[in-house]
């Protein structure tokens, strides 16, 4: 007899997956079972590959909110549920009409000369900007002294000025330059690549990303991740489309390219004599999907105000029926099932527990990881803590290799705040050591869920198991031939006691940040905390060790 997948989830959530008798109070037992139980029934082909927004994802989401029911857990969501439904719009530009951008009536093809991307406001009707053009160097708010864009369309170069010494500063002003046309009244932006930056950015990769589809999510003004943008349409323009709209202008495009690349890097802005227009026709499908959200309350009256997140990414990337050969299912079984499997072992070993934490904690499955971060940014957006609620650490867990027997863990993020000598504590009590991050060339720290909430000023951190004991050639391995291919599945060799080590590792973590006496803090000076955390209690910066 065939059951329906919701009650075989449900039956999965209640039934006893492995003994976890507790050999103290505040000691539980992690079950190698309960983690390999959760994984089989998240990466099994009946859920489809749990792409956002599907039936597939609809499923795990179910088979979540069960588990955290059985556990004792509170609902989290904003409507008394155990889901924060989030509105994902997947948009793309319309083929049937051609995005274009004109010069003084010369028109220029988008992928060619110019990148114009689909927008997912205005969906469905053709949106066009024809305005007088201005000049505005870099497009900082120093850069507009002395000009009048309002209703214009702004034209400013694509990198930043020289003298921007840290990392963070220089993402805040790249990032920065469309809310400030924003703010004086622009119509449209357009950036423009001047022959240095063509050098070093690929126009083909960045032409991939920005007329392909994409997704996104919306907030309740219906804006793309609740911000206005300020400006209506905007586009990229090569150096070569850059030369026709500054022609006749107080400067040539050249003369403005070779006064950037000077030492000073000094250019200031200026009128353009060439109209420019930019039009485009967005198709735009909306679907709600949900964050999973489970609430262990604190035990302090004080302290459980204070929220600690323990988050995973549910989704994968589902299925694709154009893939060669049978299995055509992205199964997602590490990436990123071993998560939601760490995460759910950890919060059942925290409700089990005879010690309730001070502070309160939030289990959460993300929705939309693989869409570009969508949940974990509409959460840190629209925090479910409730009125004097906040939330003060991260700790996400997305694809942990469990394929072997791990004796160190990595902890991205962990040397920019207290929660790196917390983890490292957490880990040394079961015999485990932090290991600083391998690849710091791929930039891991600001690629998962947990980016969104240093974005939102809260300290973070991305737990994966290390390069120790054979950990390198594993993950190098499963990045060659498994990473984001059918063949993440469960057949894979999994070492399942390997997990159940891992929910232990980060229950710990969780637990000491739950009831350490002071909220953890950005250490004095650090780059992320001072863009996104200002004003906020610093920790000072620990001596280097030798």
């Amino acid at each position: 007899m065939r059951i329906s997948l919701f009650f075989a989830a449900l039956s999965f959530a209640l039934a006893p997956l492995a003994a976890h008798a507790q050999v103290a109070p505040d000691e539980p037992v992690f079950s190698p079972l309960a983690v390999k139980a959760h994984v089989d029934f998240l990466a099994s082909n009946e859920l489809e590959g749990r792409n956002a927004g599907t039936r597939g994802h609809e499923v795990a989401a179910r088979y979540v909110a069960t588990r955290f029911e059985s556990m004792g857990l509170k609902p989290g969501g904003p409507d008394g549920s155990w889901y924060q439904m989030v509105p994902l719009a997947d948009y793309a530009l319309d083929p049937a009409k051609p995005a274009t951008l004109s010069v003084g009536g010369r028109n220029f093809a988008n992928g060619t000369d110019v990148l114009i991307a689909p927008s997912p406001r205005n969906g469905n009707t053709t949106q066009t900007v024809s305005a007088p053009a201005v000049f505005a160097g870099y497009g900082l708010e120093s850069d507009y002294a002395g000009l009048d864009v309002k209703g214009k369309l702004v034209v400013v170069l694509f990198g930043v000025p020289k003298g921007l010494s840290t990392e963070a500063a220089r993402a805040a002003a790249q990032t920065e330059k469309g809310p400030i046309a924003g703010r004086h009244g622009a119509a449209g932006l357009i950036y423009v690549l001047t022959p240095q930056d063509e050098k070093r950015v690929s126009w083909n990769s960045a032409r991939g990303y920005f007329l392909g589809a994409q997704s996104t999510w919306l907030g309740p003004n219906g804006f793309p991740q609740g911000v206005d943008p300020g400006v209506a349409i905007g586009a990229y323009a090569n150096a070569g489309t850059a030369r026709a709209m500054f022609e006749g202008a107080a400067m040539s495009a050249d003369q403005v390219f070779e006064a950037a690349a000077a030492a000073d890097g000094k250019v200031t802005g200026f009128p353009l004599k060439q109209p420019i227009s930019l039009s485009r026709t967005s198709k735009v499908t909306i679907v709600n999907s949900p964050n999973v959200i489970g609430i262990l309350p604190g035990s302090d009256p004080r302290l459980k105000s204070e929220y600690v997140v323990l988050s995973a990414h549910l989704d994968h990337e589902g299925i694709d029926s154009t893939l060669p050969g049978e299995d055509k299912i992205y199964n997602g079984a590490m990436d990123n099932a071993a998560g939601v499997a760490t995460m759910l072992e950890a919060a059942r070993a925290f409700a089990e527990s005879r010690k309730p934490p001070k502070r309160s904690i939030l289990f959460v499955a993300l929705t939309a990881e693989e869409d570009g971060l969508i949940g974990s940014q509409y959460l840190a957006k629209y925090p479910v803590v409730g009125p004097g609620g906040k939330v003060i650490a991260d700790v996400n867990l997305d694809m942990p290799i469990l394929l072997y027997d791990f004796k160190d863990v990595v902890a991205f993020g962990a040397e920019h705040s207290t929660l790196g000598p917390i983890v490292e504590r957490a880990a040394a009590r079961i015999g485990v050591t932090l290991s600083p991050d391998p690849m710091p060339e791929e930039q891991l720290f600001v690629r998962s869920d947990h980016y969104s909430f240093v974005k939102a000023g809260v300290p973070s951190v991305f737990l994966v198991t290390g390069f120790a004991n054979g950990g390198e050639k594993a993950f190098r391995d499963f990045l060659a031939h498994n990473y984001h291919k059918v063949s993440d599945q469960t057949d894979l060799p999994f070492d399942w006691a390997a997990g159940a080590k891992f929910a232990q590792i980060n229950y710990l973590i969780a637990r000491e940040i739950a009831d350490g006496p002071e909220a953890p803090r950005w250490y004095e000076g650090n780059s992320f905390g001072d863009r996104f955390a200002p004003g906020q209690p610093r920790a000072p910066r620990p001596a280097a060790k030798p």
